[in-house]
């Protein structure tokens, strides 16, 4: 395999690594699934292992997927950044932006960001490259280069970032339908007693798992916990009738399920914008700054 081919397969296992889904990834790539599984199946072949776990609805890294993934993920990042300087120093009027936003943003928001950061002007054309991930993932990724900015949760440990002001998120209580406190005038966060809790995982990231747990547990209530790996994960999970979640995305009519606004600021979602040291990207940040402030209020 020619090292410009390399890339270009690195580039689908990133994106599969990132996505969990063969599907997902092939529309993220803009192509169809079967060449993508092929270019995977060739990769594995030439450093002779498997890089995922295939299975029928999602995927899942391997140890040694996981252990390569950082690397892949700065090498498709060099190839892009040395694409960007070539276009500059021939003189093209291209530009883009590498950023990354906590799976816990609402899409709405995403949106929202991803036009500030593409903003045009007279003199350049940017194109934006988006990464949606977990907290921990995107921090790694700001550390070895292969994102320019970020939205991450707040708290988290972000040792070896620069980070802005903390910004916040209105949250909602989700809870299966018909359960009492949806349907009480004056809903208290004591009558979710006996629901579990579904949210991410813990290692997505961990202070800011066990902040939502102290909050709960301060107010009274212990759950069990269960994961949700997104918000549709969440959402099914809540409809079958034995726990609630907390969400950033605004309600909405769907069957099974009710939004309830309980504890507004101890529930808000808490963010931050993220570089690294030394690597302020000002515009970007001052981009994101905007939409998320705005979406605040």
């Amino acid at each position: 395999m020619p090292f410009m081919d390399l890339i270009r397969h690195l580039s689908f296992f990133v994106a599969v690594a990132e996505e969990g889904h063969f599907g997902h990834a092939a529309e993220r790539l803009g192509m169809t699934q079967p060449p993508l599984s092929q270019g995977m199946r060739r990769l594995e072949q030439r450093i002779g292992t498997d890089l995922v776990h295939r299975g029928a609805r999602s995927v899942s890294l391997t140890d040694a997927g996981r252990e390569l993934l950082p690397r892949a993920r700065l090498l498709v990042a060099d190839a892009a950044r040395f694409d960007d300087e070539a276009r500059r120093v021939a003189g093209s009027p291209s530009a883009a932006v590498r950023w990354g936003v906590s799976a816990a943003v609402p899409d709405e928001i995403v949106v929202g960001c991803v036009k500030a950061l593409g903003g045009k002007d007279s003199r350049r054309e940017t194109r934006v490259s988006t990464m949606t991930a977990s907290t921990n993932e995107l921090v790694d990724a700001l550390r070895n280069g292969a994102l320019d900015v970020a939205v991450v949760d707040h708290p988290a440990i972000v040792t070896g970032l620069e980070c802005g002001p903390v910004l916040s998120l209105r949250r909602w209580v989700v809870v299966p339908e018909g359960h009492a406190v949806a349907v009480a005038k004056k809903p208290q966060l004591r009558m979710l007693q006996g629901l579990s809790l579904t949210t991410r995982p813990r290692s997505d990231n961990q202070p800011g798992h066990d902040l939502l747990l102290d909050v709960l547990r301060s107010k009274g209530i212990d759950p069990e916990v269960l994961v949700s790996r997104d918000f549709r994960d969440l959402v099914g999970q809540v409809a079958a009738g034995d726990c609630f979640g907390v969400t950033s995305e605004a309600p909405r009519s769907m069957p099974g399920v009710v939004w309830v606004d309980l504890l507004r600021s101890d529930l808000a979602a808490r963010m931050r914008i993220a570089w690294r040291q030394g690597h302020a990207p000002d515009t970007e940040i001052r981009a994101l700054d905007r939409v998320l402030l705005k979406a605040g209020r």
